[in-house]
């Protein structure tokens, strides 16, 4: 039999080592400082880097990275259950350098760059020395259709000056660099084919960082940006002219499903929460755990939990195998991003009024988990897409079996 639901022991060694690191190490060392109420912005910085470099001495760096580039050389489905392990823990993902959006851009530098390029941005990014964002979304156009991008480049001689307006550019506060999606051929005959990739330093004349959009859970450096004449040399054009959307969807694919990864650490935590809760907790008569509605409610996210968990598999097998995966992870992307947020949902209900404060950690991941449904593209356009690929499969086969994953049953 072909299929096998295992990791290798090298994996399964990398996994398990990374889950104690982040439950043993990592863990209690936030827990000091979040218990600590007199901890400093400067006690906090100290301490993740230190925990940064022991996650890197003892090569937990970089796991979403080929070995050539200093990453751990994981297979994107291997990728899956170590990005599980680190979403369960504050910062996880942040401690081995595998954190969004830096995560994304690593791969598009890596696949995209010059060795100019790699040699001025894409290193420091790998060594953990600076940190990046991706500047796409714009407030007046719909962010779910980057064909709309009003944000222009204008090539001036040997350089490009570009004029627009962005916002949640996600990691802006803090970056050395963007990578900028911007309207450079409005002629062109395919929409897609009009919009070019650039790489602006964040200190460059004209790049003004508005704000860090407040959002329903708070700032998480969601930044509003306005670019005023920003002038860039030629050499930081990233990936041929026109081939912004291209590029654009390249790093979206995989970086949707490496959130789903994360996703699934955090709905694992909540489903452990809520099930600790019911099963500690005593209200008329009996514990909330042997109360029927309470097991709907277990069950529920536990059948959700394993679909979630299969979706990523099979979406970054394919990928792994170069096979088309888009249909793949946008089931996935929907799927987790709905679970994550019914999950949380459910335990905030089962905690009750301990849930719906901020004494428990289930009250922000309720909040984060709305974001999920909306970033990435939001449900409505995946689902649409589903429904696309789905009709386009079976008019030409006759069969909708190659949009419903291709297996061999």
């Amino acid at each position: 039999m072909a299929i096998d639901f295992s990791f290798g022991p090298e994996v399964e060694q990398a996994r398990e080592s990374i889950r104690q690191f982040m439950r043993d190490t990592v863990k209690p060392r936030y827990r000091e400082l979040a218990d600590n109420k007199g901890a400093t912005r400067d006690d906090w910085s100290a301490a993740i880097k230190a925990l940064r470099v022991e996650a890197k001495n003892k090569g937990f760096w970089l796991p979403h990275m080929p070995a050539d580039a200093g990453g751990m050389g994981l297979g994107v489905t291997a990728l899956a259950a170590v990005a599980a392990e680190a979403a369960k823990v504050p910062y996880g993902p942040y401690i081995m350098n595998a954190h969004a959006p830096d995560e994304g851009n690593m791969h598009t530098l890596y696949h995209f760059a010059t060795e100019y390029q790699r040699e001025k941005y894409l290193q420091p990014l790998l060594d953990g020395k600076v940190r990046s964002c991706f500047s796409m979304t714009e407030p007046d156009v719909a962010g779910s259709d980057p064909t709309l991008i009003q944000t222009t480049a204008v090539q001036d001689g040997d350089e490009w000056v570009i004029n627009g307006h962005k916002w949640f550019t996600s990691g802006a506060r803090g970056a050395a660099f963007a990578i900028v999606i911007a309207r450079t051929d409005p002629e062109a005959d395919i929409p897609q084919a009009r919009n070019s990739a650039f790489i602006v330093d964040c200190d460059a004349p004209g790049f003004e960082l508005v704000r860090d959009v407040e959002t329903m859970s708070g700032s998480h450096n969601h930044c509003e940006i306005r670019y005023n004449d920003v002038r860039v040399p030629q050499a930081n054009l990233l990936g041929e002219r026109g081939g912004g959307h291209k590029l654009g969807q390249v790093r979206l694919g995989p970086a949707r499903l490496a959130h789903c990864m994360r996703w699934l650490g955090e709905i694992e935590m909540a489903l452990e929460m809520l099930i600790e809760r019911a099963q500690n907790r005593f209200a008329h008569g009996s514990l909330l755990s042997e109360k029927q509605s309470i097991q709907w409610m277990m069950s529920d996210s536990a059948m959700e939990l394993y679909a979630a968990k299969l979706m990523v598999l099979h979406a970054a097998y394919k990928i792994e195998n170069g096979m088309e995966f888009k249909q793949e992870v946008s089931m996935a992307k929907h799927h987790v991003a709905n679970t994550l947020w019914r999950v949380c949902d459910r335990a905030v209900q089962v905690h009750g009024a301990l849930g719906y404060s901020t004494d428990s950690p289930l009250s922000g991941m309720l909040q984060q988990a709305r974001w999920a449904r909306l970033a990435d593209g939001a449900d409505e356009v995946h689902q649409m897409r589903i429904a696309e690929i789905l009709m386009r499969t079976y008019n030409e086969t006759g069969s909708i079996n190659g949009a419903t994953g291709a297996l061999p049953l």
